[in-house]
């Protein structure tokens, strides 16, 4: 790790002092760079193939000062001067299309996540099991890409169902775990990649949590017709939090009123909400953002209430429920930032992310944020809006180290694409030379 460290540190003097314009580019759309910085993952404009590239590393030097785009070689605007096509593959069929902000890589395996979908039906059917008013796609797929050769290895397929796909939010990697959040039929879909290649079914986190839930239902309860029973998460949820407010009093008289007072009233509250979006906190544990129909339905969430829950999957128990609001939440936050944004602890990339838990000047940025706002419950709700993290939103670029350069976050997406790709083109070349060490 020192070594590493050390790398990094180089890079206070070695910073971009020229950008290349006019540069000739594959009309494509481009994706990102994974972490280890092997590929380059694109889209066609039609977003019916992917299209990945393969760094050539440093192709010109130039001595001297104050260089300019005039002083290198014309060779230097050609895309192909710096990258090697290594294939193009055709994901979606005539009516899907490749969704752009979906791509997940697994280091380790070299493997690539993708998403196809159909167009949004704008007349839902009415279905048994999902929510109304929540939005309909004919069909989603996820494939499973081997980077090396492009060869799609296993794919899993929802249909007439609604997984966000919008920034990657209705999906989230751990190390081998896939979890797939399902909107519209209220299900979290937990899924293994394995070494093979394949995509395997572990759980469905919703109506059931265990896997013996529903033959047990049927075996012991006699169900009618038209008759609703909650779904398995939510009388968790239900369970928790009137367990946690039996708690708070101890005088029996009180304790009813208490009841009466934070979970009965609330009770049809509780019972509307509807899970959000999902991460995992590690392989036991599911951070859940819960909020209301309008919420999924307008996109704008912001503006509603929401909660959060942790779940354990192995004892299929609630053991934390907090509001947007609350205050033991940020401060959770706050402290323990990196807990939330790692999609893995393993990964050397990873740990190399800044944020206001691990990064005193990152720290600092926080401070000053906190200290002008005019409302501290305000601030707290705009800080949670986060939770869940959207899974590798993150570049470990040493550029974005605050460690080693200050930026404007709000700024930062705006430099010229052939510039950034430059940064992460010589930061993986660095990183490629560590790892022969």
């Amino acid at each position: 790790m020192l070594q590493v460290n050390s790398v990094r540190q180089f890079y206070e003097n070695f910073v971009p002092s020229c950008t290349i314009y006019d540069i000739d580019c594959p009309d494509n759309s481009f994706r990102k760079f994974t972490d280890d910085g092997k590929y380059l993952i694109s889209f066609s404009r039609n977003h019916q193939e992917l299209i990945v590239y393969r760094p050539t590393w440093l192709s010109f030097s130039y001595k001297g000062e104050d260089c300019d785009s005039d002083a290198l070689s014309q060779r230097a605007k050609r895309f192909d001067s710096f990258f090697i096509h290594l294939y193009t593959v055709s994901l979606a069929t005539s009516n899907e299309f490749i969704c752009k902000d979906v791509f997940l890589y697994l280091e380790g395996l070299e493997f690539g996540i993708f998403a196809t979908s159909t167009a949004q039906t704008h007349e839902v059917p009415a279905t048994e099991g999902a929510v109304n008013g929540v939005q309909c796609v004919e069909k989603i797929v996820f494939h499973l890409v081997r980077l090396e050769d492009g060869f799609v290895l296993d794919e899993k397929v929802f249909c007439n169902d609604f997984v966000n796909l919008t920034h990657s939010m209705g999906v989230f990697l751990h190390e081998d775990l896939l979890c797939i959040m399902s909107l519209r039929y209220q299900a979290i879909h937990i899924v293994q990649i394995r070494d093979s290649g394949n995509l395997v079914d572990v759980r469905i986190v919703g109506t059931f949590c265990r896997e013996d839930d529903e033959l047990f239902i049927g075996s012991h309860i006699q169900v009618t017709e038209g008759q609703i029973f909650l779904s398995g998460i939510k009388q968790r949820l239900l369970s928790y939090i009137f367990r946690k407010h039996w708690s708070e009093e101890t005088d029996q008289t009180l304790r009813i009123q208490h009841l009466k007072k934070k979970f009965y009233f609330h009770f049809q509250d509780y019972i509307d909400l509807i899970m959000w979006k999902v991460q995992f906190l590690d392989r036991h544990h599911l951070l859940i953002k819960f909020g209301s129909v309008d919420g999924v339905v307008s996109r704008t969430t912001d503006q509603h209430p929401s909660f959060f829950a942790v779940y354990n999957m192995e004892t299929t128990e609630i053991i934390s429920f907090f509001q947007n609001s609350t205050e033991e939440l940020y401060y959770l936050y706050e402290q323990f930032c990196d807990h939330f944004t790692a999609s893995s602890r393993s990964s050397l990339h990873a740990n190399f992310i800044s944020s206001h838990s691990n990064n005193i000047y990152a720290f600092d940025q926080l401070c000053v944020v906190k200290n002008r706002a005019s409302s501290f419950l305000q601030f707290v709700k705009k800080m949670v809006t986060s939770l869940p993290y959207t899974c590798q939103s993150q570049s470990p670029s040493p550029y974005f180290d605050l460690s080693l350069f200050r930026y404007d976050e709000k700024i930062e997406s705006y430099y010229p694409l052939i510039t950034i790709l430059l940064w992460m083109k010589n930061y993986c070349l660095w990183i490629a030379a560590l790892q022969q060490i």
